[in-house]
């Protein structure tokens, strides 16, 4: 990579500022619920969760990609938030010319502009963390180049801070979740975020292990344009999914199929799965292949979690209760109880519901979004009754990418039958060669192997 900037640091008057933008409503929030304490009155949920989402919605920063991710997982906050949050944008309004100016000369040099036979002045796209600007290389090729916001490493842990305080007031009203390690896996895949050397790392491993997919695409780095806080990487072009849904069913339904290659052969091949699918983060090319973005939040599993995703399906389809056990401890559940097994249970069937019939279908035959908002409430009541459990943190990506690419294929009423392409990448699986083919991948990427 070019010469590497220091990162923006994590400064006290940084976090101050950004203590100053959000810590006022999180505050208040606090101090209305202690107040209904005291009185004896109920929090109004519906209210709470509209002055949160009122609150994130113009910032950029990690608090807006956190409830972007708590929406998309059901089982974590009670209904009326996940509407309320639902509404964020999935863009904030980009920063102008004069940062983009400033920054890529900070990046790499005075010169910047000579590196680059064209770049636009207009961004072509803009997130919570950075955004991204369209460029062309002297020897002709499109390039993306992701600029990252000033003042990230402070808000990171302004908001980190604040996002306890949040899950504390939660906490309060509603034991059915322990948010703990929700709240350190956030907190550690965030930081990573900011490391765009490591994001290029998690780019060059899903070019290796996607490889022979001819139905995925990912961007290639280029090194001597990127540094910790820009990433320049080769430009994909293609059309929002949105725009495919009205497609034929064939189309869609190779779209589909391509979805769901893109993120479970590097799971269950090498342990390792894109934690970030919403609708911002892949397009579709004509012909029914997609383009896969962003790779600042990718989750590696211990091998041994990998089997125990397994072993839940097979525990599952053949009423294996030692076996189902023997899952849940593994990814962290301790001693659960016969009761907690049987609540776990119910929302394992919803999610591995399509893999177990041998039939083409569509993902969800029984109810659509509806029924699974269903069964997630009655799963979080019960869960309540029983005292509340704490997820595993593993669970929090695993989670969203099962429901983010659910609602895909609903979206695109995508009929496969997904009990043989989960038993073409499942079968003959072992977990000692898949450490072996984990550890390679990752030593020849240059990712850490962190679990």
């Amino acid at each position: 990579m070019a010469d590497r900037q220091p990162p923006d640091r994590n400064t006290v008057g940084g976090r101050v500022r950004r203590y100053a933008r959000v810590g006022g409503t999180v505050g208040g929030l606090a101090a209305r619920l202690a107040g209904n304490r005291l009185f004896g009155l109920e929090l109004d949920k519906g209210v709470h969760a509209a002055d949160l989402q009122a609150a994130l919605g113009g910032l950029k920063g990690p608090l807006m990609k956190v409830a972007q991710i708590l929406a998309t997982v059901p089982d974590l906050l009670p209904e009326e938030y996940v509407q309320e949050l639902r509404k964020l944008q999935t863009s904030a309004p980009p920063m102008g010319w004069s940062f983009v100016r400033r920054r890529m000369a900070t990046e790499l040099g005075a010169d910047w502009q000579g590196r680059f036979a064209s770049f636009d002045r207009e961004a072509a796209a803009a997130a919570s963390l950075g955004q991204v600007h369209k460029a062309v290389s002297h020897d002709g090729r499109d390039l993306a180049c992701k600029i990252q916001y000033p003042d990230m490493a402070s808000a990171v842990e302004a908001d980190l801070k604040q996002l306890k305080a949040v899950f504390a007031i939660y906490r309060r009203y509603d034991k059915a979740i322990d948010p703990t390690q929700i709240h350190l896996e956030l907190s550690e895949r965030l930081r990573e975020e900011l490391d765009y050397r490591r994001e290029a790392s998690n780019m060059a491993l899903y070019r290796a292990m996607l490889a022979d997919e001819t139905g995925v695409h990912v961007p290639e780095v280029l090194d001597d344009l990127s540094t910790d806080r820009l990433l320049t990487m080769t430009w994909l072009s293609g059309a929002p999914l949105m725009d495919s849904v009205g497609a034929d069913a064939d189309r869609r339904n190779a779209i589909a199929l391509n979805m769901f290659r893109a993120w479970y052969v590097p799971f269950y091949y090498t342990g390792v799965i894109h934690g970030d699918p919403h609708l911002g983060n892949y397009s579709v090319r004509p012909d029914s292949s997609i383009n896969l973005l962003d790779f600042g939040c990718i989750r590696v599993f211990r091998p041994e979690f990998v089997g125990a995703v397994i072993d839940l399906y097979h525990a599952l389809r053949d009423d294996d209760e030692a076996l189902a056990v023997h899952a849940y401890e593994t990814w962290g559940f301790a001693a659960p109880s016969k009761e907690m097994i049987d609540v776990l249970n119910e929302w394992a069937r919803f999610l591995y519901g399509p893999l177990l019939a041998d039939k083409v279908q569509t993902i969800q035959e029984t109810g659509g979004t509806s029924y699974g908002a269903g069964v997630a409430a009655k799963v979080h009541k019960k869960l309540r009754e029983l005292g509340g459990v704490m997820p595993p943190r593993e669970f929090v990506l695993m989670d969203r990418a099962a429901i983010g690419l659910g609602s895909v294929f609903t979206h695109l009423n995508a009929e496969i039958n997904w009990h043989r392409k989960f038993h073409d990448l499942i079968d003959g699986f072992d977990v000692e060669k898949l450490k072996a083919r984990q550890a390679d991948a990752l030593a020849q990427a240059g990712v850490p192997p962190v679990y």
